[in-house]
């Protein structure tokens, strides 16, 4: 197998990883059990491309592919992969199964863009600029459902308006019902979450493969991850049920009000986030 080829299947495996950790974090806090199907399948592609992927190595190199920490690296994360499904089809045990997959992704991603493979590899060059480009579109994916949460929050404040004074009219009859709005409030932060997740993890390797010298501390990385805690913390309370109603709608508000200061202002702020 040629190493475009080769790039080209393990960058699938990671998107694919990438996707159905979406839904199954939808599924973890939403109980929604066709985002959980839809989570499986994709997982088990993975697997069976991870499968096909170690097979044709295994007969390229004519060993078992353990022999180096690259190696042992993706060894591992197909071994995390396969205990996830085990898990979930025979055990059912779906939690445990959640976390394999993130481990599991992490893993995946360092192997497919650890910087020694990337060295040796001649399409280096191509491969960080695709893993800064999957990283700027999970990033604007992650901004797109939040900037939804921030539409659902407004129209949900303004249905609330019109219902309490009563001056209901023609021109607000496609807005959606205060459950409708409230509901995709709540699905538009439950699909940023992971993927503003996967966005950060892509794009610290990115960050540490193709540059030099970056830092940890750098203003658009602390930002992001706060921004990250931030909606993790309004999905939390909002499954104690400590907020509702025009609470919940408002404090959507403010966490885009974050968004759009991480997305503008921090860019300006970061040492190397030029590409913003």
């Amino acid at each position: 197998m040629t190493d475009l080829a080769m790039t080209r299947l393990l960058e699938i495996m990671v998107i694919l990883q990438a996707v159905s950790l979406v839904f199954y974090f939808i599924d973890y806090l939403n109980k929604e059990r066709r985002a959980h199907r839809i989570a499986v399948w994709l997982l088990s592609l993975v697997s069976l491309m991870q499968t096909v992927f170690l097979v044709l190595y295994i007969i390229e190199t004519k060993r078992f592919p353990i022999l180096s920490l690259f190696e042992g690296i993706y060894f591992y994360a197909w071994l995390v992969i396969t205990l996830s499904i085990i898990l979930q089809v025979i055990f059912r045990l779906d939690l445990p199964a959640f976390f394999l997959n993130i481990i599991g992704f992490i893993f995946m991603t360092i192997h497919t863009f650890a910087p020694n493979q990337i060295e040796q590899s001649p399409v280096g060059d191509a491969l960080r600029s695709e893993l800064l480009f999957i990283h700027i579109m999970f990033a604007l994916l992650a901004y797109a459902a939040f900037s939804l949460s921030f539409v659902f929050s407004s129209l949900y404040l303004i249905l609330y308006r019109v219902l309490k004074k009563k001056k209901w009219t023609k021109q607000f009859s496609r807005l959606p019902s205060l459950k409708q709005a409230e509901t995709g409030m709540t699905f538009s932060i439950l699909t940023g979450v992971p993927l503003l997740f996967v966005s950060l993890v892509l794009g610290l390797e990115w960050a540490y493969v193709s540059l030099d010298i970056f830092s940890i501390l750098d203003f658009k990385i602390i930002s992001s991850f706060i921004l990250l805690v931030v909606y993790i913390v309004v999905l939390l309370l909002r499954r104690q049920s400590r907020f509702s109603g025009t609470n919940y709608a408002w404090i959507h508000i403010y966490a885009f009000m974050f968004v759009l200061i991480n997305f503008l202002l921090g860019s300006q702020l970061s040492q190397f986030h030029l590409w913003y």
